[in-house]
């Protein structure tokens, strides 16, 4: 990967032209006069999934009830149609991956599933760094289990509040710890962690171990397959574009199968005895097991068409123009940016770095009310970081050139001044 960058708006230009993911971009709805650099927040709609959507609803309006049998019973086993076509994305078998809930929920389901403390080994090891709604999903489950979270719940602290040492996590595995749940992608600095390296060390001291992969899935290569975890869970909104609230994502290691779910419900129930309505659950033997509740089909539909631009291009061409694209914003920051207090707050290595950039600055959330009223969109996170992500599938280079222009004007001209250093509420 050549990134022997400079920054003329020419260079931008040719790095367009030279672009084998391009032709994508025409896929997804861009608005006039916006630059959209917060994918990894809510992806951005595409003609596929408007058209997948529609055709659900086509299928409702004129179908009724009648639409669970329509194309043999596509919508009835809508979860495993869809997840068919996800489980590549995380390197996992079709029959490990169920489309279900929010991750979240899934969490809870995971957790409920796993999780069986005993005097001993009751402990559940987590870090200060992940999204809070995982930590609240865990402590919940402890309370449930009637321990106390500041017993049984193992925090690794990071040394700067900043980024995770893997080896911390690692020494923090000890006899005591039934169950780890961790992030694959830290969604404030974009560290990646070692799945492969942290998970061998979890199944070689016999701890349950699941990932958080909110921040990764169609934003980096995984082999779930070959990494061997326990479980995943994972939105599907962000760099998916699934759309507002779309459908979660829960993977199950097969090994795990004869489990019975932690939260049992009537879709999980096997196909075969699910209309008998009996009073006994009869678990599915594979991740559809999972399920809870009645598939909520629209808010699944647009999966099924955005997936297709997925498996089109194939995610070892989008990893490798988002590291590309991603690696020529960190140079122009640095080139045009440092002397006006910006700084790259991500790991610099590929390997260690997911899909967006963690811009700092100490008035990062005024900067960010400035870019919005200038066109661009990022989002802001405390206290002092701006996530932009330039997306392999529908971002340009040209897009990125001028979004770093803007950034130094703001700067120079200390058009941030302007605004009020109140937090809105959705920040």
């Amino acid at each position: 990967m050549d990134t022997s960058f400079n920054t003329t708006k020419e260079f931008a230009e040719a790095l367009d032209k030279a672009d084998v993911l391009h032709h994508v971009r025409d896929r997804f709805y861009i608005q006039p006069n916006e630059i959209y650099m917060d994918g990894n927040s809510l992806g951005l709609a595409s003609k596929d999934a408007e058209a997948s959507l529609l055709n659900a609803l086509e299928d409702w309006k004129k179908e009724g009830i009648k639409i669970w049998n329509i194309e043999d019973s596509k919508y009835y086993h809508y979860s495993k149609h869809i997840a068919s076509n996800m489980a590549p994305l995380i390197g996992a078998s079709p029959e490990e991956v169920v489309v279900v809930g929010s991750t979240t929920s899934n969490i809870h389901q995971a957790i409920s599933t796993f999780y069986e403390p005993t005097k001993d080994k009751h402990k559940i090891l987590v870090d200060d760094l992940n999204f809070p709604t995982d930590r609240y999903a865990v402590d919940s489950q402890v309370r449930l289990k009637g321990l106390d979270p500041n017993d049984a719940v193992k925090v690794v602290k990071s040394s700067d509040g900043v980024f995770i040492d893997e080896d911390a996590i690692i020494d923090a595995m000890t006899d005591d710890v039934a169950l780890i749940l961790l992030p694959t992608v830290l969604y404030r600095s974009a560290q990646v962690l070692d799945m492969a390296k942290i998970t061998m060390a979890a199944k070689e001291r016999q701890i349950i171990i699941g990932w958080d992969l909110c921040h990764a899935i169609g934003a980096i290569e995984m082999d779930l397959t070959q990494i061997d975890a326990d479980f995943a869970v994972w939105c599907t909104y962000k760099y998916l574009s699934g759309g507002p609230g779309s459908t979660a994502g829960l993977y199950i290691n097969k090994k795990h199968f004869n489990r019975s779910p932690g939260t049992a419900g009537w879709f999980g129930n096997k196909d075969e005895t699910q209309f008998q309505l009996n009073h006994t659950f009869e678990h599915q033997r594979d991740a559809s097991g999972w399920q809870v509740g009645t598939p909520n089909i629209l808010s699944m539909a647009p999966l099924e068409g955005v997936l297709n631009i997925f498996n089109e291009v194939g995610i070892h061409a989008i990893r490798t123009k988002s590291l590309h694209i991603t690696s020529y914003l960190m140079y122009l920051i640095d080139e045009k940016l440092t002397d006006y207090g910006y700084s790259v707050g991500n790991l610099r290595d590929d390997f260690k770095r997911g899909g967006h950039v963690c811009l700092v600055h100490d008035e990062a959330y005024r900067i960010s009310l400035a870019l919005k009223d200038k066109g661009v969109i990022p989002d802001f996170r405390e206290p002092n970081v701006i996530r932009l992500a330039p997306i392999a599938l529908y971002t340009s280079y040209e897009e990125v050139y001028k979004v770093v222009e803007i950034l130094e004007e703001i700067a120079q001209d200390h058009l941030y001044e302007q605004y009020s250093t109140k937090r809105g509420l959705v920040v």
